[in-house]
C-alpha cells in the first residue's frame, strides 16, 4: 500500500515539475522573433529615360558581357542598346506580335525571343537573323528562359504548359503540364528545382527537369503569381501576387519571409547579389526591399514621359546589368528606365528607417 501511495505522489510531482516547465517555457521569450538587422542601403534614383519604342516594353535582357541589352516591346520589334550610352544600335524585326520574353545565351552568340504570335525564335547575334524557330504552343507564348549549363530553352504561355526545347536541334524535349491557368513567368537553375513556372491559377511549381514532373506545387498565393525572382548567389527565390511577395528556399520550396508593404498589381521582380529586391508595379510604384529580413529601404514612383496618361505609370518588366548596380526597367509609357543607387547617400543623410516587429507571419 505504501508503494502505491509513494508511486502516486512521485507521478503527481512529475505532473507538477511539467506544468511548471511548460509555464517557464511559455514565458521565455523566443529567439525565432527577434528579427535580424537589415543591412543598411543607398537608396536608387533614376538615372537615364530612353525612348524609341512605339509600344509597351514587355522584355528586357541584358548580354553577359555587360556591353548591351535589348528590349522586346507592343511595336513588335526588339531594339539592341548600348548599356554605357543608351543609344540605339540595332532594330530586329519577325515578330507579328508584342514581344513577351528574351533571354541573350551566355555560351552562344544567340539571342532568344518569344511573342504572342505563338512563335519562338532563335536570332544569331553575328548575322542579326533568325536561325530557328521552335513550334509547338498553342497560343501567346508569355516567357522565356534559358537553362544556365544545358542547352536547353524553357518557354512558357497563356496554354498553361512549360516546353523544354533543345537549342540546337528544336526539339521539344518535354512538355511540363499542371499548371490551370497562364504561365506568368519561368525561372532556371542549375540545382533542383531546375525550373520554377509561376502561374495565373495562384501556383508556383518546381519541376523535376529529368523527369518532365512536378516536384512541388506551392499554393500559399491568393491570387495569380506575375512574376519570379531568383536570388543570384542563394539558394534562394521570390515570387509574387497582387500585394504579395514570398521568399522560398530550395529545393523544397520552404516559405521563409513575406515582404509585406507593395499593395498594387505587382508585375515584376528583379534580384541583385547585394541583396536588393526591387518589385515594380502596374501602378509605377516601385519598392526596393532587403532579402535577408524583407525590410523595405525605399519606395518611389516611376515618373511617366511627357505626354502620357496617368494610366500609363506603370512598370512592365525590369532586370539588373550584370553588376547589379544599374537597374533597367521597361514601362507602360513606351520608355526603357535606367536606374543607379545614389552614391552620395550615406546612413547619416539616409538613416535605417527600421523598427523590429514581434510576430512573423509563416503562411
Amino acid at each position: 500500500m505504501p508503494a502505491i501511495r509513494e508511486h502516486n505522489n512521485l507521478s503527481l510531482a512529475t505532473t507538477a515539475a511539467k506544468s511548471t516547465k511548460a509555464r517557464n517555457d511559455a514565458l521565455i521569450r523566443r529567439d525565432v522573433t527577434r528579427q535580424p538587422k537589415p543591412q543598411w542601403q543607398p537608396p536608387w534614383k533614376l538615372m537615364r529615360v530612353i525612348s524609341g519604342h512605339l509600344g509597351w516594353v514587355r522584355a528586357l535582357a541584358v548580354d553577359p558581357d555587360n556591353q548591351w541589352f535589348a528590349s522586346g516591346a507592343g511595336d513588335r520589334t526588339i531594339k539592341i542598346w548600348d548599356l554605357a550610352s543608351g543609344t540605339l544600335k540595332l532594330t530586329l524585326t519577325g515578330h507579328i506580335s508584342t514581344v513577351r520574353g528574351l533571354a541573350v545565351s551566355p555560351r552562344h552568340p544567340y539571342l532568344f525571343s518569344c511573342a504572342e504570335d505563338k512563335k519562338v525564335k532563335c536570332w544569331d547575334l553575328e548575322t542579326n537573323k533568325v536561325i530557328r524557330d521552335y513550334h509547338g504552343h498553342l497560343s501567346g507564348v508569355y516567357t522565356l528562359a534559358l537553362h544556365p549549363t544545358l542547352d536547353v530553352l524553357v518557354t512558357g504561355g497563356r496554354d498553361g504548359a512549360a516546353r523544354v526545347w533543345d537549342m540546337r536541334t528544336k526539339s521539344n524535349v518535354h512538355v511540363l503540364s499542371g499548371h490551370t491557368g497562364t504561365i506568368a513567368d519561368v525561372k532556371c537553375q542549375e540545382g533542383d528545382p531546375q525550373v520554377i513556372t509561376g502561374s495565373l491559377d495562384h501556383t508556383v511549381r518546381l519541376w523535376d527537369l529529368a523527369a518532365g514532373k512536378t516536384m512541388g506545387t506551392l499554393t500559399h498565393h491568393k491570387k495569380g503569381v506575375r512574376a519570379l525572382a531568383i536570388h543570384p548567389k542563394e539558394y534562394t527565390f521570390a515570387s509574387c501576387s497582387t500585394g504579395s511577395i514570398k521568399q522560398w528556399k530550395c529545393p523544397e520550396g520552404q516559405l521563409m519571409l513575406n515582404f509585406d508593404g507593395h499593395n498594387s498589381i505587382i508585375n515584376t521582380m528583379a534580384c541583385n547579389e547585394d541583396n536588393v529586391l526591387m518589385s515594380g508595379g502596374d501602378d509605377g510604384s516601385m519598392c526596393f526591399w532587403d532579402w535577408k529580413t524583407g525590410h523595405r529601404f525605399q519606395k518611389i514612383d516611376s515618373i511617366a514621359q511627357p505626354g502620357s496618361l496617368d494610366a500609363e505609370m506603370g512598370l512592365m518588366t525590369s532586370t539588373f546589368d550584370q553588376t547589379g548596380l544599374r537597374l533597367i526597367t521597361g514601362e507602360a509609357d513606351k520608355t526603357i528606365k535606367v536606374w543607379k543607387q545614389d552614391e552620395n547617400a550615406t546612413e547619416e543623410t539616409h538613416p535605417l528607417d527600421w523598427t523590429p516587429t514581434l510576430g512573423r507571419r509563416n503562411y
